[in-house]
């Protein structure tokens, strides 16, 4: 487990740059920045949220009941039926307290040892949630990097995941955070559980949870304002801007939100790239899985812009980034940066910061993809699989 604490006391890998507070100017500009976001409808209804909850424990009670009916298609006895059990957890957006209505929810359903991916999982559980009336847009990517289940439940958008640990039973206290979960999983559940692992790391090594979900909030709406959200065609994902907002709550723990987003964007124009991010220090772990580190992986060479993850294993969650969609990204902060320093001398509003990127004016030449499929089941498979080759046709 990434150690949380430095001997120093202070949260990273470095001491923080400066331990100041916010004036009253700076938390009269944090009720902006506030205003701001619930303007722009960023906040979700009190109905939405208690509505996500129900559908979450829906969800957790689908997943026990599957697991008992595998358990007892695995041969195992009543009594052991019985004391069957598996767990959902949730991690991005969702779990870092950032989503926005309608987001769609990422979840994981850990499991025992003889419930297997592809029999239990990608078959029992999918006709369980086919043959529900409140399940719609059920879409199995089997074979996807990271396995998932696609699916309305209540109209609720999720993402479900799966781990098989090597637990008879799984306890409802489960601890996810404890490297030795990881001890002979395969593959893929090593990928499935480090969104959760990573999510949670987050909010063990930033020293204000409510000021970086404030800052990180504003993050990922100018960044999809401006045209640089996006994983797939080479900027940046929602787990790539936590880290980034992480790492400078902890170089200014005591900073408001309108600190620390003009600390953000000075900060990360001047970057030395590709320096690392990173939250905590990269620890080799027990287990023997590769962890990020340049001077051994020839691969991890050719990173553009590394964003390092805190969980074990530790790696780079922003190798989709290419030399021309960094440069973007550096312009952005830059402009960014320089309107900052405008709103602090009162010759800016914050809203001059989300004008949308006028893409059509600075741009002749651009690349239009249109994609077709006989019905909508093939055109969800078409378009997973197209979106994930993206970023190499730019490339080529």
């Amino acid at each position: 487990m990434a150690k949380s604490n430095n001997s120093n006391g202070y949260l990273g890998v470095t001491e923080p740059i400066s331990l100041s507070g916010p004036t009253e100017k700076d938390t009269a500009r944090t009720q902006e920045v506030e205003k701001c976001l619930a303007d722009a409808s960023l906040y979700e209804s009190q109905e939405e949220a208690v509505s996500r909850e129900e559908v979450l424990g829906k969800l957790d009670q689908i997943v026990k009941a599957w697991i008992k009916k595998a358990t007892r298609a695995s041969g195992y006895g009543e009594q052991f039926v019985q004391e069957a059990n598996a767990k959902i957890f949730t991690f991005g957006s969702y779990r870092l307290g950032v989503h926005g209505p309608g987001a769609d929810i990422d979840t994981l359903c850990v499991g025992p040892r003889h419930a297997t991916r592809s029999e239990y999982f990608f078959q029992a559980l999918y006709d369980i949630l086919a043959d529900m009336t409140e399940v719609t847009e059920l879409h199995p990517v089997p074979d996807a990097h990271v396995p998932v289940l696609n699916f309305k439940l209540n109209g609720v958008s999720i993402d479900l995941l799966y781990a098989k640990l090597t637990h008879v039973v799984i306890p409802e206290d489960l601890d996810l955070s404890h490297d030795s979960i990881l001890y002979n999983v395969d593959e893929q559940t090593v990928r499935s559980l480090n969104g959760c692992r990573v999510t949670d790391q987050i909010l063990r090594l930033v020293p204000n949870i409510l000021t970086f979900r404030t800052t990180l909030r504003f993050m990922r709406f100018w960044a999809k304002r401006r045209g640089v959200y996006s994983n797939v065609i080479g900027f940046l994902g929602g787990i790539n801007w936590a880290l980034l907002v992480a790492r400078i709550c902890q170089l200014y723990p005591n900073a408001s939100p309108s600190m620390l987003i003009s600390r953000f964007f000075k900060v990360y124009s001047k970057w030395k790239w590709p320096n690392p991010v990173m939250l905590c220090h990269i620890e080799e772990g027990s287990l023997g899985l590769p962890v990020w580190d340049p001077r051994r992986n020839f691969r991890d060479r050719g990173h553009h812009m590394p964003i390092i993850t805190p969980a074990y294993p530790c790696m780079n969650s922003s190798y989709n980034v290419s030399i021309s969609t960094r440069h973007v990204m550096v312009q952005e902060f830059t402009r960014a940066s320089d309107i900052c320093q405008a709103i602090d001398e009162s010759k800016a509003e914050w809203d001059t910061l989300f004008e949308p990127y006028p893409f059509f004016d600075l741009y002749r030449n651009y690349l239009k993809i249109e994609i077709t499929a006989r019905n909508e089941d093939d055109l969800r498979n078409w378009k997973g699989w197209v979106v994930s080759r993206l970023r190499t046709l730019v490339l080529k």
